[in-house]
């Protein structure tokens, strides 16, 4: 299997935790892609795009409804013209909120992303 195949297998893989938090098949994809999106920004050194106090590592790093509570509010903040500077990192958050509604499964989803290579 490719690298790529293989990434993509084990993000379909994650799909069960989000099923189980009540997550529609339609909204898989939408959860994923926010998440996703702020790990590739601290991989490919374009944190600076994202103000600090929400990108990746201070969401990966807390716990509980600590993180869960974060992750709402950097969502939200990520899309406003007043926090974020860069247009094509507002365009993606504009409106964006997560579905997750259990911690522990932020935390499974945060924990299998960071493990991605």
């Amino acid at each position: 299997m490719s690298s790529t195949q293989d990434i993509v297998a084990k993000l379909w893989g994650l799909c069960h935790v989000l099923r189980d938090d009540g997550v529609t098949y339609s909204e898989y994809v939408t959860e994923l892609t926010f998440l996703l999106f702020l790990k590739m920004m601290e991989e490919t050194g374009n944190e600076t795009r994202i103000p600090e106090d929400y990108r990746w590592r201070q969401i990966a790093r807390r716990d509980g409804l600590d993180q869960l509570t974060h992750y709402r509010l950097a969502l939200t903040k990520l899309g406003d013209p007043a926090t974020v500077t860069d247009g094509t990192v507002r365009a993606i958050f504009t409106d964006a909120q997560s579905r997750l509604r259990k911690p522990a499964n932020l935390k499974s989803l945060a924990t299998a992303i960071d493990g991605l290579d």
